[in-house]
């Protein structure tokens, strides 16, 4: 069905997603470990800039330090909205300079890490510079819960467009992750779970054309057949 089909974001752009939406971040400075929460933004170039207490550690760490310039490594966490096992979807480190700047403390990266269940990627500095968000990421938490709430009955549906033996032995199936390119499901079993990406016939830069998108993986859906697996779970859930 041509690229788009198989398209997916860039680890760059997946890199932005994650720093645009975290709301708390955790910072290694000067030999000390310190979780802020709400306390930081970004900047189109992908700088966080920090409000910090003036007679904080970290504010007299970039006051003290050489040339002003302490490093320090921020960490970020990418948690999925929807409740399933191992929530964590990604995380994302940012190696790096902290400068005082009008009031705040601005951090330059010099080395951007993004480890997700696929393993650990290094994000090239003008990449990440240059990489936007996923335009759906600022709605995607309340895009999920509200899948996986208002309508089981369509996350069971899209089932049917999963290979079936990806289903062996699965136990349930939730919303796990969107983003312009496809939408991402989590199938739990007793004592593992995998995640199955199912793509969108072209990107989706907002909300009507994601709801599109999806009216497309529902309509695909309701042609197949129901996999057997879940066949026999909701007949033996019946009795």
């Amino acid at each position: 069905m041509g690229d788009s089909w198989t398209a997916a974001p860039g680890v760059a752009e997946q890199a932005r997603s994650v720093l645009a939406v975290a709301w708390s971040c955790t910072v290694t400075a000067d030999g000390g470990r310190e979780e802020l929460v709400g306390t930081h933004t970004v900047d189109e170039a992908g700088r966080v800039l920090l409000r910090v207490p003036e007679d904080g550690a970290l504010r007299a760490a970039a006051v003290c330090a050489p040339r002003g310039e302490p490093s320090a490594v921020l960490e970020f966490a990418d948690v999925a909205p929807v409740p399933v096992r191992h929530r964590i979807r990604a995380r994302l480190w940012l190696a790096g300079w902290f400068a005082a700047e009008d009031g705040q403390l601005a951090f330059r990266p010099t080395r951007v890490v993004l480890r997700r269940s696929s393993g650990a990627a290094l994000v090239g500095l003008d990449e990440f510079a240059a990489a936007t968000p996923d335009p759906l990421a600022p709605v995607e938490a309340r895009l999920l819960t509200h899948l996986a709430d208002a309508h089981p009955d369509a996350v069971e549906r899209l089932t049917r467009l999963v290979d079936p033996d990806s289903l062996h032995a699965a136990t349930r199936v939730a919303p796990l992750a969107v983003d312009r390119h496809g939408l991402t499901l989590r199938i739990e079993r007793a004592r593992a779970h995998a995640d199955v990406r199912l793509p969108f016939h072209a990107p989706a830069d907002d909300v009507a054309q994601l709801t599109e998108r999806m009216h497309v993986l529902l309509s695909q859906a309701s042609a197949a057949v129901c996999p057997r697996g879940l066949q026999r779970q909701r007949a033996d859930g019946d009795r």
